[in-house]
């Protein structure tokens, strides 16, 4: 007979395995073609730990890359992180979207680089941060 200990531990295992199956599809590009237009983050207030510096480059195959940086205000370490970058039309209407992960996140106080490739050509974009989570323990990443 399973014990509570064995369920909780089993109840833990599929609850991990949705958010990692969730996460798989939100990055996705053809996933992040049902984002709605009014959804530019998935954490409110993400303005208030952090600030985003970016600048838009042609691709070789007419598509643009943008390429920046998250800038933290706080002082704790956000790991994992993602951004959206959006290419937008003179109205505002999403022309493409992309989630793109940004690599060992970033840092209390600190800044991560980043790109979003092959976003539409537009003469608009916008980015923002689409998701994270703070580090309370660095020994939890060791």
């Amino acid at each position: 007979m399973p014990t509570t200990r064995t369920l909780a531990v089993a109840a833990l295992v599929v609850g991990l395995f949705a958010v990692v199956l969730a996460c798989g599809v939100a990055t996705d590009g053809a996933a992040a073609d049902k984002i709605p237009p009014s959804v530019t983050t998935l954490m409110a207030g993400w303005e208030q730990k952090f600030t985003l510096e970016w600048t838009v480059a042609p691709e070789p195959e007419g598509t643009r890359r943008v390429r920046g940086y998250v800038v933290s205000k706080y002082g704790q370490r956000a790991e994992p992180m993602r951004v959206l970058g959006r290419a937008l039309d003179s109205t505002g209407g999403v022309l493409g979207e992309r989630i793109e992960w940004i690599p060992g996140g970033v840092s209390g106080f600190g800044r991560a680089y980043f790109e979003i490739p092959h976003l539409p050509a537009s003469d608009r974009y916008l980015v923002t941060v689409w998701d994270y989570s703070i580090v309370e323990s660095e020994r939890l990443l060791r």
